[in-house]
C-alpha cells in the first residue's frame, strides 16, 4: 500500500478522479463502520453526519474534488466594503426534493436554526454579528471583522426548507432528542431521502430535478452501516456491496490480490489525539483517593507524550499507513506551523522522571474514553497507549463504546483523558484552533471537551481569522502552535490513512476528508 504526503497545492491524497459516463442504470450498495446519527445537518458537528447529509443537502458553497471552493446554492460572493462581511449571489430556479423554491428566506431561516440553542454547529458562525436579506436572491453576512476564510468556512452548512421545516414541527435541532428532521430530508441535493432504518438501512434516489448536473449513473443507492470489520470485509468479497470505507489495514493486500476488487489509499486530514480533561480538579475513575487530577500538570502531559510509541503504533497498529503528527493538523495543510515541526520524542525513561519531578514516582490510575467503531483500529489505539503507559506506572483503564453514545460522554465530562480525531473543514489552522483550543463558550471550542483555555490562544483567534498579510498571519500562528506544545494542550499522535475498498467496476473520488459524495459515482 503506497503512503502519501498531503499537499497543501492541491490536497490530493490519492485522489480518484477517473468517473466514468454513465453507461447504465445502476443500483450502488455501499458500507462503512459509522452510521449517521441524524439527518439533521445542524444538529450533531460530525464527519459521518455530514458527509451523508452533502448527498442531500447543498451550502452556499461546496468542495469539488481538489478540495477547491466552489458555488453551489450561491453562484458567486463577494467581500462587503471595509471588511464587514461577504455577500452571496443565490442560484435562481432552485427547488427543494418536494418542489418549494429556494430562495433567501430560507438561507435566514437555516442561520437562525444554525445557531440556535440546539444546534451543533453555531462555532461555524463564531465571527457573524448579523444576517441580512437584501433581496429574495441577495444575501449578506455580516462579520465582526474581516474574514477572508469565510466562504471556505461554511461549506457544510446546508439549507434546509423553511415552509417544510415548519410545517412539520422542526425549527430548531434536535440533538439530544428525535424530530422530523431526525428521520426525514428535504434539500436541494444531487439526491432525495426514500427511505431511513436507523442502523439498518438508508436508501437515495437521483433527484431528477436538480440544478446541476449529475456525473453518476447510480439510480438507487442504499447505505448499511455494518460495525464489525470482518462482516464487511466478507460483504464485499462475496458481491452483497459494492463498496465499503475503511477495511481492516491488514485485509488491503488481500483485496488488492483478488480479481474484481481494488483499494483507494491515501491520508485523511485527521489528527488523532489524546485530550485531557484540563478544568477536572479530580481524577473521575482513578483507583486511588485523591484530591488533585495529575493531568493538570503540564509535566504529567509531556510524560504521556513521551510514553507513547508512536513509531510503534505506525508499524504495529496502522501497519505502516499513519504519518506521525506534532500539530492538531497535518503537514502540508494551510497554516501548518514549520517553527514546530517536532512531536516529543519517545522516552519511557524521561517520561519516569517527569511523573517523579511533577510528584507521582509510584504513578496513578485514571479511566481513558475511546470510541470503537469511529476510527480506524481506535480501541486497539487506546489498548495499545494503555500498555505504553503502563511502562512508566500508570495505569489507563479503557472505556471503549461506540461512538453512538460517545459524545455524549465527553459533553458530560465523563472522562479522565479521550481519544478524538480531528478533520479541519476549513483545511487551515484557525479551525482547530477555534473549536479544540480556544477556551470553551457557545460558539468557540464547542469541542474543546477538556476545558483547555489559554488567555493568549484567545486573543489571537480573532486576528488570524482576519488577517490578510501571510507573513503576519502565519507568525501569530506558530506562537499558538508553540503554546500548544509547551502546554503539552493535546497529544497528536498521527495522521490517519484513508482505506476505501470496491469492486473494479466502482470509479468514485476520493476526498481527503474522507467525504463520500454519491454524484461522483459511476458503476460500470
Amino acid at each position: 500500500m503506497a503512503r502519501h504526503k498531503i499537499s497543501s497545492a492541491a490536497l490530493l491524497i490519492g485522489a480518484a478522479m477517473s468517473v466514468a459516463s454513465a453507461v447504465s442504470a445502476e443500483t450502488f450498495r455501499w458500507a462503512g463502520t459509522t452510521d449517521p446519527q441524524t439527518m439533521d445537518p445542524h444538529a450533531v458537528n460530525a464527519a459521518p453526519v455530514l458527509s451523508f447529509l452533502n448527498n442531500v443537502y447543498e451550502g452556499l458553497v461546496r468542495r469539488n474534488g481538489e478540495m477547491a471552493v466552489e458555488p453551489s446554492l450561491a453562484t458567486s460572493w463577494e467581500p462587503l466594503p471595509e471588511g464587514a462581511g461577504w455577500r452571496f449571489m443565490l442560484r435562481e430556479g432552485v427547488t427543494f426534493h418536494d418542489g418549494a423554491e429556494f430562495n433567501a428566506d430560507d438561507v435566514l431561516f437555516s442561520y437562525e436554526r444554525a445557531v440556535s440553542e440546539t444546534s451543533d454547529v453555531k462555532s461555524w458562525f463564531a465571527s457573524v454579528t448579523a444576517v441580512e436579506k437584501v433581496d429574495d436572491y441577495t444575501v449578506d453576512f455580516k462579520t465582526s471583522s474581516p474574514n477572508p476564510l469565510f466562504p471556505g468556512s461554511i461549506a457544510n452548512f446546508m439549507i434546509l426548507d423553511s415552509g417544510w421545516a415548519e410545517a412539520n414541527d422542526a425549527t430548531a435541532p434536535a440533538r439530544e432528542s428525535e424530530n422530523f428532521a431526525t428521520r426525514n430530508a428535504n434539500g436541494t441535493g444531487p439526491f432525495r431521502l426514500t427511505a431511513r432504518d436507523p442502523g439498518v438501512e438508508t436508501r437515495l434516489a437521483p433527484n431528477d430535478g436538480w440544478w446541476d448536473s449529475l456525473d453518476s449513473n447510480v439510480t438507487e443507492a442504499v447505505w448499511t452501516p455494518i460495525g464489525n470489520a470482518a462482516t464487511g470485509l466478507a460483504a464485499l468479497l462475496s458481491g452483497e456491496i459494492d463498496f465499503i470505507s475503511p477495511i481492516p489495514l491488514q485485509d488491503v493486500e488481500q483485496v488488492e490480490g483478488r480479481d474484481g476488487f481494488k483499494v483507494l489509499s491515501g491520508l485523511e486530514t485527521r489528527v488523532i489525539m489524546l485530550g485531557f480533561g484540563h478544568d477536572h480538579d479530580t481524577l473521575k475513575y482513578s483507583d486511588e483517593t485523591t484530591d488533585k487530577n495529575p493531568f493538570q500538570d503540564p509535566r504529567v502531559r509531556l510524560s504521556v507524550a513521551q510514553a507513547v510509541d508512536v513509531a510503534t503504533i505506525d508499524r504495529v497498529i496502522m501497519r505502516g499507513a499513519s504519518e506521525p503528527a506534532s500539530q492538531l493538523l497535518p503537514e502540508g495543510l494551510s497554516g501548518w506551523s514549520e517553527a514546530h515541526p517536532d512531536r516529543p520524542a519517545f522516552d519511557a525513561d524521561a517520561a519516569k522522571a517527569m511523573l517523579e519531578e511533577a510528584g507521582y514516582p509510584d504513578g496513578f490510575s485514571f479511566g481513558l474514553m475511546c470510541p470503537n467503531d469511529r476510527y480506524i483500529n481506535d480501541e486497539a489505539l487506546c489498548r495499545a497507549v494503555a500498555s505504553m503507559l503502563a511502562k512508566i506506572g500508570v495505569t489507563a483503564k479503557v472505556n471503549a463504546m461506540p461512538v453512538r453514545g460517545y459524545w455524549d460522554e465527553l459533553r458530560a465530562d465523563n472522562f479522565d483523558m479521550y481519544l478524538l480525531g480531528w478533520s479541519p473543514g476549513t483545511f487551515d489552522a484557525e479551525h482547530p484552533i477555534r473549536f479544540l483550543a480556544h477556551t470553551p463558550g457557545e460558539r468557540l471550542g464547542t469541542w474543546n471537551f477538556g476545558g483547555y483555555s489559554n488567555a493568549r490562544i484567545d486573543e489571537l483567534l480573532e486576528p488570524i481569522q482576519s488577517e490578510v498579510d501571510p507573513a503576519a498571519r502565519q507568525a501569530m500562528i506558530d506562537e499558538v502552535a508553540g503554546i500548544l506544545q509547551d502546554e503539552v494542550a493535546y497529544v497528536p499522535l498521527y495522521t490517519q490513512p484513508l482505506i476505501w475498498a470496491m469492486k473494479d467496476s466502482v470509479d468514485v473520488v476520493q476526498r481527503p476528508d474522507n467525504f463520500f459524495l454519491l454524484r461522483w459515482v459511476s458503476v460500470n
